[in-house]
């Protein structure tokens, strides 16, 4: 399993990787994320129903995991059903996105926090291509935002969402936002874990610069909400934490936390 070959980042990257990122592998992914920027900025321009500009951003995608040197393994991929359902990932990394949109073999939609929309090109995607931001720091707002994206599961797309609302510092998984459990048993969908392990090592949070390593998204069984109310988003939370810790510490070299802190209280839990 490509995951065996995972170990911690080195502390100073080799001189000869550190060429190759500034030399291609940096230009690669700027000049991807313009390029496939502009497309889904055009193609919004003349479609309505995103399929083009989802299309695109797959594009977009699989040119950075390529440009990254990450060597991407799915495990459970068939787990992957066009349904509609929220699917939820734990978050190491700016390169998750491109993964994820990368591996997922359907159009969806992704929740995410609102700072992104700022970013050019990435940021002129998402609001193009009517992805959803969240405020996870103005509980009025976020709110909204997940109201929203319920409809979007009702009107039968799914969603994409980070339960831990940032990138962990240290590899590990961060406590759990609401969110996912909220807009799930609102919709009455289910909720898809997944985990992604290797792209902390391959570009965790404040580093400059990519270290080459296998990459691996482990897809977990669907949880059926339908028996869930609003008075239980914080025991479903509690559930779908457990689920990709498990995945995740059963394919990395981190060990387990003893004393694991897997919610953290959300406004919107509170709504019914």
């Amino acid at each position: 399993m490509s995951t065996q070959m995972l170990a911690p980042r080195p502390e100073k990257l080799s001189l000869g990787e550190r060429i190759t990122n500034v030399a291609l592998r940096a230009p690669a992914i700027l000049g991807a994320t313009a390029v496939f920027g502009s497309l889904s900025l055009l193609a919004s321009l003349v479609e309505k129903d995103g399929k083009w500009q989802h299309r695109i951003a797959q594009r977009w995608a699989r040119a950075c995991v390529a440009a990254s040197g990450g060597r991407l393994t799915v495990l459970h991929g068939e787990r992957l059903k066009p349904q509609v359902a929220v699917y939820a990932c734990n978050h190491l990394s700016y390169m998750d996105t491109p993964v994820i949109f990368s591996t997922l073999p359907f159009q969806f939609r992704i929740v995410a926090r609102h700072d992104l929309w700022k970013m050019p090109f990435i940021g002129w995607h998402l609001e193009r291509s009517g992805q959803i931001p969240v405020n996870v720091d103005n509980p009025r707002a976020s709110i909204a935002s997940l109201s929203s994206a319920v409809r979007t599961l009702k009107s039968g797309m799914p969603l994409f969402i980070f339960p831990e609302g940032g990138r962990t510092r240290d590899g590990h998984l961060a406590p759990f936002l609401n969110g996912p459990a909220f807009m799930a048993i609102r919709a009455q969908v289910p909720l898809v874990p997944m985990a992604l392990i290797g792209t902390h090592e391959l570009l965790p949070i404040h580093a400059g610069q990519l270290h080459a390593v296998p990459v691996t998204l482990v897809v977990g069984e669907p949880i059926d909400t339908s028996t869930y109310t609003m008075k239980q988003v914080n025991e479903l939370t509690e559930r779908l934490y457990t689920a990709i810790a498990d995945l995740y510490y059963g394919h990395t070299y981190l060990t387990r936390p003893a004393v694991e802190s897997p919610v953290l209280q959300e406004a919107a839990e509170s709504q019914n």
